[in-house]
């Protein structure tokens, strides 16, 4: 081991919204991370050293290494035997790296010593002089009391052919359950739990999105965390593209949490001078899921580009026409959603190319002549007419065989080798790393826009990359490349037109991450709008996005994906804490289906201020079956809760669901939140009352309210506001 008491070690005491981050920075080694969690208080220098030592680790039994913990980057050197954070080499040589630090910048100013500060970026450099490395790591604590981390790896040598660079986080050792998620099509967001036990626990995506499987967001947690209870640390990797996240503990005890960038073999060779940056890997800790989730939406919604104008009440055309775009019936629906509320019309797939079915004309993005023969303007205008915003669906990064564009510029679509890959969809991956592919997409899509009065864009990517290379390069691999496209396709149209958004879908759910969030506006949170189905999505994707950045529709009677029938009470209500939206012929309603689905349009429209600026609160569950889930203002003023059944109730009679978040010190006016008739099986408990009724917050948290009765698959809706 190094002499690390050549010099007195750097420590910087980060602190934000009721969490600590304390960082050493030994001589001769990179930072260790002292503390990571609850916020320790103001510190003077002699009580964050003490800190520092009360965090340290040691005491090897026999026939162990002298080893150091593991730092943000786990190193061999230290003797280190698991994972280890930087993987690469010269040709076999250099493939060990042992760094030391030459600088830590806060702010912008080297310290040295102990700083303490609020929300702040430190910037840390270390080299390796013997193998001709440097090492960036930037650690951020931001407002919300997320930490944040990136490395960044810079070659001064020969070529160095980087394999990983993945970024971990400690945890303390109670921390023995692990929560992350799994899933499918149609099923997003399948909760899993596990015991944290020895050995690594790896979650890799090789699908050149997110996924549908994406772990998402990994927690450790203490023995039997919940929403509101059990000390628990996750991480999320900020990456559209192929990623991994980690969770590893190792035979001495020591546990960490992290991830990075899943680079393809050779993907990423340095020569001399050239660097690699990785993604922000996000650190999240909180007293239970709720308040892990709080960080991420806090950090979200203080984003300068947030969307911050009311989210418009959107209706979608695809499960009304699918391919059928007959003008008449669309200006008819147009017609329609205008007269129930509607205040965005999007036109989904089948308006461009040969687009009849799935099997033809993506890559070319012009107006169809046969089916818009005078072009969209006689919707777009009439849309516009109505007082709705026009939206469009695109899938720019893919293309059918049966195109103009894979016709003139088959080197264009992504392989590994002289075959094709695979076909999903009828469809194949264009190589946006490609100039002249990227600028002929780019062009085609502002030509879109520049011709009609466009506020959204439904960006949609439908299949996974199979052999995702380059082929005009023998098929090299370009997923990494790629990714950095797509973000600089989005960003780029989003400055040239200023105010348009851009939905993230991908088969449903399968881009949900902060990298894709940073140039786009809202998710699709699955193709399945059952509401049933939805109840888990909704309140699972929430781990990661408030409300108003999950797209959540009222869809047909009868749902065209898993075929069981809703009321329209409980499809609404399912939909109703998200960006509030419409998937369902409207032509094919009768008139009261219209009048009951405006007032529901109406109630949304009513109560969107809080559902997409309030606190999200789930649970408590009142019992197996039932839950309960509510948003409540920042300020406490008011909060609205839903209470779902999903099957029967065990007992005759149902249970009280205590009213998380409110003030326990206020009084609040109690009222239901009723459209159209009582859901089927309703029976109201004994403080139901249209006028409602007056009670004090600590009652409400404490006891909370009796369920009413319903039917499995019913929900109703509860407002509760703050007397003056």
């Amino acid at each position: 081991m190094r002499d690390q008491l050549a010099a007195a070690p750097t420590v910087l005491h980060l602190r934000s919204s009721g969490c600590s981050f304390l960082l050493e920075s030994l001589p001769g080694r990179l930072p260790l991370v002292r503390h990571w969690g609850a916020d320790l208080g103001p510190l003077d220098e002699s009580a964050a050293r003490a800190a520092c030592l009360a965090g340290a680790a040691g005491g090897r039994l026999p026939g162990e290494l002298d080893a150091g913990p593991a730092s943000l980057v786990p190193e061999p050197w230290i003797g280190w035997m698991g994972r280890p954070g930087l993987v690469g080499s010269r040709e076999g040589r250099d493939w060990s790296p042992a760094f030391a630090v030459s600088s830590v910048r806060l702010g912008g100013t080297e310290v040295t010593g102990y700083t303490e500060a609020g929300p702040a970026t430190a910037e840390i450099t270390a080299v390796d002089a013997e193998a001709r490395i440097r090492l960036g790591l930037s650690v951020e604590m931001l407002e919300s009391g997320l930490v944040r981390i990136r490395g960044r790896v810079e070659n001064e040598g020969a070529p160095f052919a980087l394999a990983e660079l993945s970024l971990y986080l400690p945890v303390p050792t109670r921390a023995t359950e692990l929560v992350d998620f799994a899933g499918r099509w149609g099923m997003e967001r399948q909760v899993q739990r596990l015991g944290f036990g020895v050995g690594s626990h790896v979650r890799e995506n090789r699908r050149g999105r997110t996924g549908l499987d994406s772990a998402y967001v990994l927690h450790a947690t203490e023995p039997g965390s919940d929403f509101a209870r059990g000390e628990t640390w996750a991480v999320h990797v900020a990456w559209s593209g192929n990623h991994r996240h980690v969770a590893e503990r190792d035979s001495t005890g020591v546990a960490l949490l992290g991830g990075g960038e899943l680079l393809l073999p050779g993907e990423i060779r340095l020569e001399t001078g050239e660097a690699y940056t990785g993604p922000w890997v996000y650190g999240a800790y909180g007293d239970g899921l709720d308040r892990v989730a709080h960080r991420f939406h806090d950090h979200l919604r203080a984003r300068p580009g947030h969307v911050a104008s009311p989210r418009p009440v959107t209706l979608n055309t695809w499960e009304a026409v699918y391919f059928e775009h007959d003008r008449d019936r669309l200006l008819e629906l147009a017609r329609l959603a205008g007269e129930i509320g509607i205040e965005r019309f999007v036109l989904d797939d089948g308006w461009f190319g040969a687009r009849r079915d799935s099997r033809a004309g993506l890559g070319d993005w012009a107006v169809s002549e046969d089916v818009w023969p005078d072009g969209l303007h006689p919707l777009v205008d009439a849309v516009h007419a109505r007082g709705m915003q026009f939206g469009l669906w695109v899938e720019p990064e893919m293309v059918n065989l049966d195109s103009d564009l894979a016709r003139a510029h088959p080197e264009w679509i992504m392989a590994a080798r002289t075959e094709l890959p695979v076909e999903q969809r009828s469809q194949h991956v264009l190589n946006l790393s490609i100039p002249a592919c990227y600028d002929a997409v780019l062009g085609q899509l502002l030509k879109v826009l520049g011709e009609y009065d466009i506020g959204y864009l439904k960006w949609d990517h439908n299949r996974d990359h199979v052999e995702a290379g380059l082929r005009p390069r023998g098929g090299i691999p370009s997923e990494h490349a790629q990714t950095r496209a797509v973000y600089r396709l989005l960003a780029e149209l989003r400055a040239a037109h200023p105010g348009l958004e851009i939905e993230s879908c991908a088969a449903g759910g399968g881009r949900i991450d902060l990298g894709i969030m940073e140039v786009t506006d809202r998710v699709w949170v699955s193709d399945v709008s059952d509401p049933l189905e939805r109840q888990r999505l909704m309140r699972w994707t929430g781990q990661l996005l408030p409300p108003e950045l999950m797209g959540a529709h009222v869809a047909s009677p009868r749902s065209h994906t898993t075929s069981r029938r809703h009321d329209l009470s409980f499809r609404a209500a399912s939909a109703f804490f998200g960006h509030f939206g419409v998937e369902w012929d409207l032509t094919a309603t009768t008139a009261e289906e219209r009048a009951e689905l405006a007032g529901w349009i109406a109630l949304h429209r009513t109560h969107r201020r809080l559902l997409h600026t309030g606190r999200v609160w789930r649970g408590p569950d009142p019992a197996a079956g039932i839950q309960s889930h509510g948003v409540v203002a920042q300020d406490g003023s008011e909060a609205l809760y839903a209470f779902t059944s999903l099957t029967w109730c065990a007992t005759g009679a149902p249970p009280h669901a205590r009213l998380s978040g409110l003030d326990p010190r206020a009084r609040y006016r109690v009222r239901p939140l009723t459209v159209g008739t009582p859901p089927a099986g309703f029976a109201a408990p004994p403080w139901w009352s249209e006028r409602g009724f007056d009670a004090p917050g600590s009652a409400l948290g404490r006891i909370g309210l009796q369920v009413p009765t319903l039917h499995p698959e019913q929900s109703v809706l509860v407002h509760v506001e703050r007397l003056a």
